[in-house]
């Protein structure tokens, strides 16, 4: 192993200055905040990785969906109400049901719970070609190459986020209100990759293909490009949000081993500023406002004051589905999802709680994060921060976290490469996810799978999925044993 690389990855590279901290918190800060060097216990408040607002409460399907711990009665009281409009199924307008209408024309999905499945991750319709359900949780985006300067440009000032299809828009509806017909349905073929493990073991992957079917507005254009992306999990994002900018681009300088680099997806918000990307799988959004506003449009037709068209998706190639009513009230706001309840689903995803960890004393717990370690993948997984003292909600404020992400983008190789450019990300990069709350994935979702489009069944195929500058990590996993391999699948189980 490298237990050498261990200290490489601890101490080269700059500390973040964090203008938030006195000179005093941020000795503390740097002392806190320094990788594991003792593998014989868990690190003091390890079993808190949401800090404040972890929660103890019962195992089951409903661990991802409690309010964070330290939240008030008033912030209470507005998680729930923002947990309503989280569930509740949007109608096609014009409805009697007056503030539920206006979903689509065209759609993914009628409610953001239809898609992160108890606020956890979304379903693949299915490894099975003949068993295969409607693509509700993953979507198709879509995007093609900018042809010219002026589209190139409109891209790299943050007006448009990528070059959609002409006809198509940004992403692949499947379903569409009464009277306008839907786009289409995804298309995907799996293919058995073996993989060969020391030990005689042998994994198997799937590698997915895909296409489209019953495109009813025509053929896609020809240079656009399929990328499937499945709902992820809810948890932590207000503290995901309240990670200090000096911190993540502190991470990006640092020097890495193995030939890791780490790159910041820069984006631009509605009012010009360019600001750092945290959310999305290739990190195009600022915060859980526009990550949240985004879905509302793309995913369900559904207007915001982030994003005022009432059609969501709909082309100007659409006619018919630009002639539909839409379902803002002029009694209500001129959206159809006005700002107050944008701001409720907001503040419910910004405040949904980490468990605690579980078995962080176990000896092949503590062994497996070891091995962790040792294979580097603590390089881009970064364990821990500590968040800004001035974030904006105060249950955020001077939290230790434990997310394992430095919310960068890595170049994966072509292995998961999607071929699709996002910003300053290119289509071989990606956002390292974080594994916070992964172990109990399958409690709150059984059907629930890994990665960008959900390809992997199992965390170890999603390791062996490693490519490009995770491919050193991946071959470590390979070369382990059968009981190192185990203990380290122990250690991402415990989280």
């Amino acid at each position: 192993m490298l237990a050498a690389g261990v200290s490489a990855v601890a101490t080269s590279g700059p500390i973040a200055h964090r203008d938030d901290l006195s000179a005093e918190d941020r000795a503390r800060v740097a002392a806190i905040t320094q990788p594991a060097a003792d593998f014989a216990a868990a690190e003091p408040f390890e079993v808190m990785q949401g800090g404040a607002g972890t929660v103890s409460k019962h195992i089951n399907a409903d661990i991802y969906s409690h309010p964070a711990a330290n939240l008030s009665f008033e912030g209470r009281q507005e998680f729930l109400v923002g947990n309503g409009l989280f569930r509740k199924d949007w109608v096609s307008s014009p409805s009697s049901t007056q503030a539920s209408d206006g979903l689509g024309p065209l759609f993914n999905a009628r409610s953001c719970q239809a898609c992160h499945v108890k606020d956890g991750r979304g379903t693949v319709p299915g490894f099975e070609q003949f068993g295969q359900r409607d693509a509700v949780a993953l979507l198709a985006r879509l995007s093609r190459p900018a042809s010219v300067d002026e589209v190139r440009e409109r891209i790299e000032h943050g007006e448009i986020p990528w070059m959609p299809d002409p006809v198509y828009g940004n992403q692949l509806q499947p379903f569409a209100v009464a009277g306008v017909p839907a786009e289409g349905q995804l298309l995907i073929e799996y293919r058995e990759i073996p993989v060969r493990l020391n030990g005689g073991e042998t994994a198997v992957l799937m590698e997915p293909s895909y296409g489209v079917q019953n495109l009813n507005y025509g053929p896609l254009h020809p240079d656009t490009t399929l990328s499937p992306r499945l709902a992820p999990p809810m948890l932590g994002l207000g503290l995901l949000e309240a990670i200090h900018e000096d911190d993540i681009l502190a991470h990006a300088a640092r020097e890495k081993p193995d030939g890791i680099s780490g790159k910041p997806n820069w984006v631009w918000t509605e009012d010009g500023k360019r600001v750092l990307g945290r959310f999305s799988w290739k990190a195009g959004q600022p915060d859980v406002r526009h990550q949240a506003s985004t879905a509302f449009s793309n995913d369900m037709g559904l207007s915001t004051p982030l994003f005022p068209h009432h059609h969501g998706d709909c082309t100007e190639a659409q006619a018919d589905c630009l002639a539909m009513p839409h379902g803002a009230q002029e009694h209500l706001g001129e959206h159809e999802v006005p700002a107050r309840l944008a701001d409720f689903v907001t503040f419910y995803s910004e405040n949904l709680a980490l468990p605690q960890r579980r078995d962080v004393d176990d000896q092949r717990v503590l062994a497996g994060k070891k091995l962790f370690y040792e294979s580097q993948c603590v390089a881009c997984h970064v364990p821990k921060y500590v968040t800004r003292r001035d974030a904006a909600r105060p249950e955020h404020r001077f939290q230790l976290i434990w997310p394992y992400t430095d919310l960068l983008l890595h170049d994966m190789g072509p292995g998961l490469a999607d071929g699709q450019a996002e910003g300053e990300a290119s289509g071989s990069e990606w956002r390292t996810p974080p594994l916070w709350g992964i172990g109990l994935t399958k409690t709150v979702n059984p059907d629930a799978t890994w990665l960008h489009d959900g390809r992997a069944r199992t965390l170890l195929e999603a390791i062996l999925w490693h490519g490009g500058e995770a491919q050193a990590a991946r071959d470590r996993v390979v070369a382990m044993t059968p009981e190192e391999r185990e203990n380290l699948l122990r250690f991402l189980e415990s989280l």
